[in-house]
């Protein structure tokens, strides 16, 4: 489990697991997981063109998964944001659908871009996904002090001055780069769900964001773990595993709040 191939795997999944822990808690804390879901659709749809024409997939990738964001972003600015991300949705689902059914061979690498391919992961693909990786960081170190204040408050940050329009489609190029980083390990149907599970669990246990961050990220670790481990020793799909756990971290989480509540609750009774 810890040799050969493996280590490139639980390699790049805990390089994954730490975007997504990150990423995550802004994407919980702004409401965007209906967004959080779209820009993959959108990625997914790219990898299906750029194969449909002989192109690397990951090339195809990154710029659909860009310019999902900014579509959303901009087009946001004009109508409901709900409306325009289903919109957005259901055509990028449409193209993706399309561009499978012109290309007339079995293409692997978009099965496992919609499933993810964690067991699958060679040495090649750990540099340009720490180099993404690193890059997504940064960016949220750049922007997280505005950004934690535009998500928490839009109101207080507009009063402030600050850029909340700006904000929010930098936000969402940031997602847009997650997603070319982490599809190609846990795939497009399950980066939504180690997106949304461990940062809203955390959420649920910590209202301070540095630390929710870090409870998001333990979380995402030990669910991409623990999927890996199981997933190599009894033959289990490893999306079946992330997307469960995601949930049953979830619901610890509120179990914690609700705990918690009842706690404090009963000790002003008394």
């Amino acid at each position: 489990m810890f040799s050969g191939f493996m280590i490139d795997t639980w390699l790049a999944a805990s390089i994954v697991a730490v975007i997504a822990g990150v990423i995550g808690f802004f994407v919980v804390l702004r409401g965007s997981a209906f967004a959080a879901h779209a820009i993959p659709q959108g990625a997914f749809a790219g990898a299906a063109a750029a194969d449909l024409i002989g192109v690397n997939p990951l090339l195809g990738l990154g710029v659909f998964a860009a310019a999902s964001a900014l579509g959303i972003g901009w087009l946001s600015r004009r109508g409901r944001h709900d409306v325009v991300v289903a919109l957005m949705l259901v055509l990028l689902l449409g193209l993706g659908s399309l561009f499978v059914s012109w290309n007339t061979q079995y293409g692997p690498e978009l099965f496992a871009l919609l499933f993810g391919e964690v067991l699958g992961v060679n040495n090649s693909q750990l540099a340009p996904t720490l180099l993404l990786a690193v890059a997504s960081l940064l960016a949220v170190g750049a922007l997280f002090r505005p950004l934690l204040l535009a998500s928490a408050v839009p109101e207080v940050a507009a009063a402030r001055g600050l850029p909340v329009r700006g904000l929010e489609i930098g936000f969402l190029v940031v997602v847009a780069l997650a997603t070319t980083l982490t599809l190609p390990v846990v795939g497009a149907l399950l980066i939504f769900s180690l997106m949304i599970g461990p940062p809203a669990a955390a959420r649920s246990i910590t209202a301070r964001p540095v630390v929710a961050i870090a409870v998001s990220v333990a979380i995402s670790l030990l669910t991409l773990w623990i999927s890996i481990a199981v997933a190599y020793l009894w033959n289990l799909p490893v999306g079946f595993l992330v997307g469960t756990l995601s949930g049953l971290a979830y619901v610890t989480g509120r179990g914690v709040t609700w705990a918690r509540r009842r706690s404090v609750s009963g000790g002003a009774t008394s």
